[in-house]
């Protein structure tokens, strides 16, 4: 295909061409306030350790016995809303979020910000990411 086709299809079909750079912007735009801010593992565990915070693990309890961070709180995702209480000494300090892939982290994020935890993040790649990088995980 040549680009002057393309460039004749954009002319004759811009209406069709601005409403998919529309949706595709908005898609975008929502994807990213939906993960909310992350952390690459570097910067998390220099902010936890620095800042006394906690990292948070929300995943099940079958893949949090398989393999947690050292010293991680777990709450999973599923009851985070009810148990958001445990978390209260942090409320000033960080709260790094931690789920498998780091998709799942992103939305309990940002219920964590709703509540006043203005400095929750989510760690990017999640546990995959942690693994990947050979960093040292506390087994149960």
């Amino acid at each position: 295909m040549s680009v002057e086709l393309i460039f004749q299809f954009l002319g004759e079909q811009w209406i069709l061409a601005a409403a998919l750079a529309t949706t595709l912007g908005m898609l975008i735009l929502h994807e990213t306030r939906k993960a909310g801010p992350s952390l690459s593992i570097n910067e998390a565990v220099q902010l936890v350790n620095n800042d006394e915070g906690v990292f948070l693990d929300i995943r099940d309890a079958g893949d949090y016995a398989r393999g947690h961070i050292t010293d991680a709180l777990h709450i999973p995702a599923a009851t985070l809303a009810k148990r958001v209480g445990e978390l209260e000494k942090f409320r000033e300090k960080p709260v790094v979020v931690v789920c498998k892939m780091g998709q799942s982290a992103g939305p309990a994020t940002k219920t964590l910000r709703a509540q006043g935890f203005s400095r929750a993040q989510k760690l990017s790649g999640g546990m995959m990411e942690w693994d990947a990088q050979k960093l040292p995980v506390v087994t149960q």
